[in-house]
């Protein structure tokens, strides 16, 4: 059995709920990544944010990303993987949730991330083919 932590990127780096939306996006920018988790005065994992809501969710709502805290965008629980957790277990969340990337926690720390990418690079082509398609159905 193929775990999360064997297939994804590690160490993770976040982003602290504090920051501003440029913070975000500069380092975003210098990972070449296109989320980052979004961590708690905690260290707890409490949301991410990708370049997809810096650009459609305050750029183009006209917000100040210099004032903007990423906080805004730490709603609710994300979509998480443990990082002892099959890849199978993996696929089917991203699947589920319709995301590309999940945060890998191993209790409540975050160890690492695991993207389509990483997976795609696990399994042959078809495989990976029924993952693309599943991932982005509407």
């Amino acid at each position: 059995m193929v775990t999360a932590r064997e297939l994804m990127t590690s160490p993770a780096e976040c982003v602290n709920e504090r920051d501003t939306v440029q913070e975000a996006a500069r380092m975003m920018k210098e990972l070449q990544v296109g989320m980052l988790p979004i961590c708690g005065t905690d260290e707890r994992l409490a949301g991410t944010i990708t370049d997809r809501d810096i650009v459609v969710n305050c750029v183009a709502e006209g917000m100040d990303t210099s004032s903007t805290k990423v906080s805004e965008y730490a709603q609710g629980k994300p979509v998480t993987i443990g990082a002892n957790d099959p890849v199978e277990e993996a696929i089917r969340t991203m699947q589920k949730h319709q995301v590309r990337r999940l945060p890998v926690i191993d209790g409540h720390s975050l160890v690492g991330m695991l993207a389509q990418a990483d997976i795609a690079r696990f399994y042959d082509k078809n495989s990976t083919g029924e993952l693309v398609e599943g991932i982005s159905r509407d």
